[in-house]
């Protein structure tokens, strides 16, 4: 029987077949089908979390049947707290991406608008993956229409900044592959619920260096796509070069493909290795969080200087994940959906300013809130939400992560806190040079007002920013029971005691 998660992963997908179909010349119906597509699936999404039930950590919407059946590949699909919020981030995402592009694709808008729908697919399709080689056929459907997005819509050096993308992701693909692969080996099956049932019940038995390799060739896999320093350097070629709504999708939801699979695979089939590797991991994370927010202050690039931000707070999911805290967790995945947003919201507002000026260039702005005031103030809303101030979004998030790194290490949450202080530098200074001093007569005659349009993709996302800052209740109490049973299922509340000079309190 068909739930509404089928129904879900179904619509993008249908969507992108029929687009297909759609004659190239109805260039104006194919963005009205692809907004309408787009808007359907987060209609039908919300239905998630309205059927959500609560106080029930683990999978609901489940539909479980055989896909091929040698080697038995099922179709097993579902959600839960952790997922959930994901999926409702990508659906409300497309939408918005969608309507970014209307007047900015022009050429071969059929396959842009059909490959944003395949990409919506693709991503719905990972988070609610509950079958490893599910999982995987979803990880690289991602892939293609992300490298078409960039490689045929991008700019000038599109093609060097495709095939490192492609290179790096594959990469780690390759090592998640063949450790799917030797699972398989080990159960007999696919499925992942039986996987970690077989490895609780110790009808899997892993030596330490078998557990070890798994561990890191997931970790890798991972740590690219997130990226965790020293795997970053694709990421911000690849922002530079792609198109507006693909710069919003690769930095609020495919990143998270990432951290996604850190908290749904790494720990709770790992959990020995993840403890023991914590430490490094965690430094990582840290000089990531330093290095990502240093480098991004001098950057004359706005696009680099918002893709190094997202080194710095993915930085903050990492060290959360990695703290083995009930709060650093829940912290994490909080701050997955809050950089979702606002980093989706910042690579919009660059979007607005690039349209006006065909310049990414900081020295091109300036003065730009005497000519457009509205944008200047949604724009300085996104930079505070950017930057952790209360009563906003991320702050909540950063906030979770550095108490639970605190209780693991006290000095990790010592050092990471830089990052709040240099986000704060890095972001201010961008506002005020591109916004504040003399308004040029050029900036001025190419700089109106927000559209009807613009306004309907800006609004949606700012009115999230002060929802999640101030009503996280809204989200956390199911992320919550999620996170809690990853964590007792897995017992991975045992201190993480090294790390950076000093110790701290523990986690108990």
């Amino acid at each position: 029987m068909i739930n509404l998660l089928d129904l879900v992963i179904a619509i993008p997908a249908i969507g992108f077949l029929i687009a297909l179909v759609i004659p190239r010349a109805m260039e104006k119906f194919i963005r009205i089908f692809a907004l309408g597509f787009s808007l359907l699936a987060f209609v039908v999404s919300l239905g998630l979390v309205a059927g959500l039930q609560s106080g029930h950590a683990g999978q609901q919407f489940v539909t479980n049947a055989v896909w091929i059946q040698n080697p038995e590949i099922r179709y097993h699909v579902g959600i839960d707290g952790l997922s959930l919020w994901l999926i409702i981030l990508t659906t409300f995402l497309t939408p918005i991406a969608v309507l970014l592009s209307w007047n900015s694709i022009h050429e071969r808008s059929k396959e842009f608008f059909a490959l944003l729908l395949l990409l919506e697919f693709g991503l719905v399709g990972v988070f609610a993956s509950w079958d490893l080689f599910l999982f995987y056929v979803f990880w690289e459907i991602v892939l293609v229409p992300m490298y078409f997005l960039i490689g045929i819509w991008g700019h000038e050096r599109r093609i060097y900044a495709t095939v490192k993308f492609f290179l790096y992701t594959m990469t780690g693909s390759v090592l998640m592959l063949a450790a799917i692969i030797f699972l398989y080996g080990q159960a007999g099956t696919f499925d992942y619920v039986t996987i970690l049932e077989q490895l609780a019940s110790g009808r899997i038995l892993l030596t330490h260096t078998q557990e070890t390799l798994l561990f890191l060739a997931f970790f890798l896999a991972f740590a690219i796509k997130v990226p965790l320093f020293p795997l970053h350097t694709w990421l911000p070629d690849a922002h530079v070069e792609a198109p507006t709504a693909g710069s919003v999708m690769l930095a609020s939801v495919m990143l998270k493909m990432g951290t996604y699979g850190l908290v749904r695979f790494c720990l709770p089939m790992f959990p020995t290795a993840a403890r023991e590797n914590a430490p490094w991991i965690a430094i990582l994370a840290i000089i990531g969080i330093v290095y990502g927010a240093l480098v991004a202050m001098v950057q004359p690039n706005m696009k680099k200087l918002v893709a190094y931000s997202s080194v710095s707070h993915l930085g903050f999911v990492v060290l959360g994940i990695f703290s083995f805290t009930q709060m650093g967790l829940d912290g994490a995945v909080y701050q997955m959906l809050n950089h979702g947003i606002s980093t989706g919201a910042l690579f919009l507002m660059v979007g607005f300013l690039y349209e006006r000026r065909h310049s990414l260039e900081i020295s091109s702005f300036g003065g730009v809130a005497t000519a457009a005031p509205w944008m200047a103030t949604l724009f300085l809303i996104t930079t505070l939400a950017s930057i952790g101030l209360p009563t906003l979004n991320n702050f909540i998030g950063e906030f979770l992560v550095l108490q639970g790194a605190a209780q693991a290490n006290f000095s990790w949450s010592v050092f990471a806190s830089l990052g709040v202080i240099f986000s704060a530098c890095y972001m201010l200074w961008l506002y005020q040079r591109v916004f504040f001093g003399a308004l040029s007569d050029e900036v001025k005659h190419h700089m109106p007002e927000l559209s009807v349009r613009e306004w309907a993709c800006a609004l949606p996302l700012v009115v999230m920013m002060v929802w999640m800052g101030m009503y996280s209740q809204s989200f956390l109490p199911s992320v919550s029971e999620t996170n809690a049973a990853i964590l007792n299922g897995s017992k991975m509340t045992t201190p993480v005691r090294a790390g950076l000079a000093g110790g701290g309190s523990h986690a108990r």
